[in-house]
């Protein structure tokens, strides 16, 4: 008896071990990005069947607790507004520096792009990155217009489907210094929710 409980034991930890590992596909329904807001609550549903690295990017982050707090580092009014820079965007931080938000990112290696056929329409999630198409790490930004000339350059992970009108009332920042914020807004708190 006593060996048979320690198997089954043995085989629930390996088996639980297996789940944890596997994050999207130990849930039920579709990875939803929640983001409290300064103006309201956004609500990204995240498309793992489309760009699955960058979904369980964004969720791993997440569930550290990596956003709570980032600001919107540089928002361009009828473009887009960008967060995520989770080592020099985070407001909390010791390492705040909003002169280099938007240049940092996670201890996690970047990503390989998963560019897909979903278009940067209104309320779209991109992955944000450098020049390199692998260089996504953190950083994301939602569209607030039509962008589809960003179509098959950039990553598609998400799609708003509620509370772009807490994206729309971000601080914008000055089409001069390419849309840097002076005094962002932040995100106040990100949980991962599955619907």
């Amino acid at each position: 008896m006593t060996q048979i409980t320690r198997r089954t034991f043995a085989a629930l930890a390996l088996g639980a071990a297996l789940v944890a590992a596997t994050p999207l596909l130990a849930q039920d329904g579709t990875p939803h990005l929640i983001l409290t807001l300064e103006d309201g609550v956004v609500d990204i549903e995240l498309l793992p069947e489309i760009a699955p690295k960058h979904v369980e990017r964004i969720v791993t982050l997440t569930e550290e607790g990596a956003y709570d707090g980032v600001v919107f580092h540089r928002v361009i009014d009828g473009f887009m507004a960008q967060t995520g820079d989770v080592r020099n965007g985070k407001s909390d931080s010791p390492d705040y520096n909003l002169q280099l938000a938007g240049t940092g990112g996670s201890d996690l290696p970047n990503v390989e792009a998963e560019f897909n056929a979903e278009s940067f329409q209104r309320g779209a999630v991109g992955a944000a990155r450098s020049q390199d198409p692998n260089s996504f790490n953190s950083q994301f930004f939602i569209t607030t217009a039509d962008a589809s000339f960003l179509d098959g350059q950039y990553t598609v992970f998400g799609k708003v489907v509620s509370g772009m009108e807490a994206v729309d009332a971000l601080e914008k920042g000055p089409q001069e210094r390419n849309g840097a914020v002076e005094n962002p807004d932040k995100i106040v708190s990100a949980v991962i929710e599955y619907k």
